[in-house]
């Protein structure tokens, strides 16, 4: 379900003075709006943020130790097999690929697990929720992704809630990088790929329609170059 966008000329604006108030870099005037005026937006269907984190959570249980057969064995279990990317394939299954990237991951699933309402909060000035691992599926246990999504009960946000919150990470990823090119000392305890991947998070389940939007992108197809 799709709702009108707010007009994203205030929302920039809001973004702007909030990156202004952490002491930050501001994005230039020139800067791109995320969605245009008379623009609709929604989420991913729930479903869909809850395949995305639990794939997630594999990748990131292979990064710290998790075997590939118990890898595989879950996501067959779980029907989730199709759903995992060609880079996370080979590193799940192989060990091939960036370690340190897949790590990084953490941040982005505590953004999926905000949006489907299972943590309190998204401040970028903090790192996840300390309660994290507890709103994931339970790997160690052998918790089905079934099970678990019973047990989670999801309460998705709002999708303008998601879309101003997506609008402030993305000024926030170009302030954080203009940052720590120039020496500016950062506002919180985590750091420019943090922010970078819970933009990523957001960008992928955050859907604009309007004339100047493409369809939905694949999770390895977000654009982050902006």
């Amino acid at each position: 379900m799709t709702v009108p966008a707010p007009d994203p000329r205030p929302v920039r604006l809001a973004s702007v003075e909030e990156v202004r108030r952490l002491g930050l870099p501001v994005p230039p005037p020139q800067f791109p709006l995320v969605w245009e005026p008379g623009d609709e937006v929604g989420l991913r269907s729930t479903g869909e943020i809850e395949a995305r984190t639990a794939v997630l959570q594999v990748v990131l249980a292979r990064c710290f130790g998790m075997a590939p057969e118990d890898a595989m064995s879950w996501l067959l279990g779980s029907r989730l097999v199709e759903l995992v990317t060609p880079p996370e394939w080979q590193y799940v299954m192989g060990g091939h690929g960036d370690h340190r990237s897949f790590v990084l991951h953490y941040d982005a699933v505590f953004a999926l697990t905000w949006l489907l309402g299972l943590t309190k909060h998204l401040d970028p000035l903090t790192p996840p929720d300390e309660r994290l691992m507890d709103a994931l599926p339970d790997l160690s246990t052998g918790e089905t992704f079934t099970a678990w999504r019973s047990r989670t009960l999801a309460a998705p946000r709002d999708a303008v809630e998601a879309a101003v919150l997506l609008d402030l990470y993305y000024c926030l990823d170009w302030a954080y990088l203009e940052a720590e090119r120039t020496g500016v000392p950062l506002p919180g305890e985590i750091d420019a790929n943090a922010i970078g991947q819970r933009r990523w998070a957001l960008e992928w389940a955050v859907v604009f329609h309007g004339p100047y939007h493409d369809p939905p992108p694949g999770w390895e197809e977000v654009d982050l170059s902006t």
